[in-house]
Protein backbone atom coordinates (compact mmCIF):
# COMPACT_ATOMS: atom_id res chain seq x y z
CA UNK A 1 0.00 0.00 0.00
CA UNK A 2 1.01 3.58 -0.94
CA UNK A 3 1.80 5.90 1.84
CA UNK A 4 -1.51 7.92 -0.11
CA UNK A 5 -3.57 4.93 -0.06
CA UNK A 6 -2.15 4.59 3.52
CA UNK A 7 -3.72 7.75 4.59
CA UNK A 8 -6.69 8.21 2.08
CA UNK A 9 -8.47 5.13 3.28
CA UNK A 10 -8.82 6.23 7.05
CA UNK A 11 -9.94 9.55 6.23
CA UNK A 12 -12.35 8.06 3.54
CA UNK A 13 -13.94 6.54 6.62
CA UNK A 14 -13.79 8.76 8.98
CA UNK A 15 -15.60 11.74 6.66
CA UNK A 16 -19.33 9.19 7.50
CA UNK A 17 -20.69 10.38 10.82
CA UNK A 18 -21.95 7.15 11.35
CA UNK A 19 -19.13 5.65 11.18
CA UNK A 20 -17.50 8.52 13.26
CA UNK A 21 -19.98 7.05 15.85
CA UNK A 22 -19.14 4.07 15.72
CA UNK A 23 -15.72 4.42 16.70
CA UNK A 24 -16.70 6.59 19.40
CA UNK A 25 -18.60 3.87 20.62
CA UNK A 26 -15.74 1.65 20.19
CA UNK A 27 -13.14 3.74 21.97
CA UNK A 28 -15.39 3.18 25.06
CA UNK A 29 -14.65 -1.02 24.88
CA UNK A 30 -15.23 -3.50 21.89
CA UNK A 31 -18.85 -4.31 20.92
CA UNK A 32 -20.73 -6.51 18.42
CA UNK A 33 -22.28 -5.40 15.49
CA UNK A 34 -26.19 -6.11 17.68
CA UNK A 35 -24.47 -3.73 20.28
CA UNK A 36 -23.43 -1.38 17.41
CA UNK A 37 -26.80 -1.51 15.42
CA UNK A 38 -28.67 -0.36 18.60
CA UNK A 39 -28.10 3.33 18.92
CA UNK A 40 -28.86 3.57 14.80
CA UNK A 41 -32.02 3.71 12.81
CA UNK A 42 -30.40 1.07 9.87
CA UNK A 43 -30.30 -2.40 9.60
CA UNK A 44 -27.70 -4.83 11.19
CA UNK A 45 -26.32 -5.44 7.14
CA UNK A 46 -26.31 -1.73 6.74
CA UNK A 47 -23.88 -1.32 10.03
CA UNK A 48 -21.60 -4.34 8.89
CA UNK A 49 -20.95 -2.16 5.82
CA UNK A 50 -19.55 0.65 7.73
CA UNK A 51 -17.74 -1.60 9.51
CA UNK A 52 -16.78 -3.37 6.75
CA UNK A 53 -15.30 -0.03 5.38
CA UNK A 54 -13.73 0.87 9.33
CA UNK A 55 -12.24 -2.33 8.85
CA UNK A 56 -10.47 -1.96 5.69
CA UNK A 57 -9.10 1.10 6.76
CA UNK A 58 -7.33 -0.50 9.50
CA UNK A 59 -9.46 1.60 12.29
CA UNK A 60 -11.35 -1.71 14.01
CA UNK A 61 -10.64 -5.03 13.67
CA UNK A 62 -12.55 -8.27 14.60
CA UNK A 63 -11.85 -10.94 17.40
CA UNK A 64 -13.20 -13.88 17.50
CA UNK A 65 -14.71 -14.86 20.87
CA UNK A 66 -16.59 -18.38 20.82
CA UNK A 67 -20.15 -17.25 18.98
CA UNK A 68 -19.10 -13.40 19.07
CA UNK A 69 -17.43 -11.27 16.73
CA UNK A 70 -16.59 -8.44 18.72
CA UNK A 71 -15.43 -5.28 17.07
CA UNK A 72 -12.33 -3.69 18.34
CA UNK A 73 -11.03 0.01 18.17
CA UNK A 74 -7.27 0.09 16.83
CA UNK A 75 -5.78 3.01 18.45
CA UNK A 76 -2.37 2.67 16.94
CA UNK A 77 -3.99 3.69 13.46
CA UNK A 78 -5.84 6.33 14.85
CA UNK A 79 -2.23 7.40 16.64
CA UNK A 80 -0.71 7.41 13.44
CA UNK A 81 -3.66 9.84 11.78
CA UNK A 82 -3.20 11.64 15.04
CA UNK A 83 0.67 11.97 14.36
CA UNK A 84 0.31 13.22 10.88
CA UNK A 85 -1.91 15.45 11.78
CA UNK A 86 0.06 17.48 14.44
CA UNK A 87 3.12 17.20 11.96
CA UNK A 88 1.08 19.26 9.84
CA UNK A 89 -0.27 21.61 12.20
CA UNK A 90 3.43 21.92 13.42
CA UNK A 91 4.37 22.91 10.28
CA UNK A 92 1.37 25.19 10.30
CA UNK A 93 2.31 27.48 13.25
CA UNK A 94 5.92 27.38 11.74
CA UNK A 95 5.17 29.36 8.71
CA UNK A 96 2.76 31.37 10.86
CA UNK A 97 5.68 32.45 13.21
CA UNK A 98 7.65 33.02 10.00
CA UNK A 99 5.12 35.29 8.95
CA UNK A 100 4.63 36.84 12.00
CA UNK A 101 8.09 37.54 12.09
CA UNK A 102 8.53 38.86 8.74
CA UNK A 103 5.76 41.53 9.40
CA UNK A 104 7.33 42.89 12.40
CA UNK A 105 10.75 43.35 10.43
CA UNK A 106 8.72 45.04 7.91
CA UNK A 107 6.30 46.96 9.68
CA UNK A 108 8.63 49.32 10.84
CA UNK A 109 9.75 50.26 7.42
CA UNK A 110 5.70 50.71 6.98
CA UNK A 111 4.88 53.30 9.21
CA UNK A 112 6.11 56.43 8.11
CA UNK A 113 3.71 55.66 5.13
CA UNK A 114 0.61 55.14 7.22
CA UNK A 115 0.91 58.56 9.03
CA UNK A 116 -1.10 61.34 7.38
CA UNK A 117 0.81 64.68 6.55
Amino acid sequence: MNSSTHLDLPFIALADPTRRAILARLSHGDATVTELTRPFLMSQPAVSRHLKVLEQAGLITTAIDAQRRPRRLEAERLAELSGWIERLRENWEHNFRRLDQLLEETAPSLEPSRRRP
